[in-house]
């Protein structure tokens, strides 16, 4: 029975080995490291780092006190808003890239925001705008199991030590929720990093302006240039290797403790 089950682990382990050493095999060391230091591919590099470590900050900073609402507090049409705010993570992201193309056009907040020196199609700060908006219900998702994981008890305690309830969660129930969260914030990271359908239709691909590295490997395909996609190509995958190791070590370290307080 084990060998039986065994088959498809194997089988599925050759897969992922095929793509990875496809991807290595039209590059040659020298043109690998030519194409990885070209200023193209620095470029795409410092922007991915860029807008993926914004949006990044905007999803903890929606997502996290998101999740505590919905982990702590029970209100009429809860059920309708958790399931609304899942959208993005079962929507297509080329989907939710149109809407956000219409909603910041100029038949939607585009004409507002032009009015205060603000635009965000077809520039960086679109890249930011969709990346976060993948990446928030990611960061809502992990926050909220990790405040349902801590008891209520020990928030009570604080306050009845005089502690005010924005101390109480920045001082209680925050550093007991971190690792859940920052494992959210992980992976919200990686998926923002990788985004690209939903970048390209906000934010377009423009060589040198809005070129993150799925936009590098995207343009350089259609043109022809295998090199620099590639080599794009595996910085995305080395990065992305990277953080779910990260991911690994940081589910494999002791959670905090979360047992009742004595009476």
């Amino acid at each position: 029975m084990h060998r039986l089950f065994a088959l498809p682990l194997i089988l599925l382990a050759l897969l992922v080995l095929g793509v990875v050493v496809a991807l290595f095999l039209p590059l040659t060391p020298a043109g690998a490291l030519r194409a990885m230091t070209s200023a193209e591919t620095l470029f795409a590099l410092r922007l991915s780092l860029v807008t993926s470590l914004a949006a990044t900050a905007v999803a903890v900073v929606l997502g996290v006190p998101s999740g505590y609402v919905l982990a702590r507090r029970s209100f009429p049409g809860k059920t309708i808003l958790d399931t609304f705010l899942d959208l993005p993570l079962v929507m297509t992201p080329l989907i939710a890239g149109v809407g956000l193309l219409f909603l910041f056009g100029r038949d939607g907040l585009g004409d507002l925001l032009s009015g205060w020196g603000i635009h965000v199609l077809f520039t960086p700060l679109g890249a930011v705008l969709a990346q976060a908006f993948i990446a928030a219900p990611i960061v809502t998702r992990s926050s909220r199991a990790a405040f349902e994981s801590l008891s209520p008890r020990y928030e009570w305690a604080g306050q009845t030590l005089g502690l005010r309830p924005s101390q109480v969660f920045l001082q209680v129930t925050l550093p007991m929720a971190r690792q859940g969260i920052l494992s959210g914030t992980v992976l919200a990271w990686a998926r923002a990093v990788g985004e690209f359908g939903a970048t390209l239709m906000v934010a377009g691909a423009t060589r040198f302006r809005t070129e993150t590295l799925p936009m590098a490997v995207y343009l350089n395909i259609m043109s022809g240039e295998v090199e620099v996609a590639l080599s794009a190509a595996l910085i995305l995958l080395g990065t992305g290797f990277a953080l779910v190791l990260l991911l690994k070590a940081m589910a494999t370290r002791p959670a905090p403790a979360t047992e009742r307080p004595s009476s």
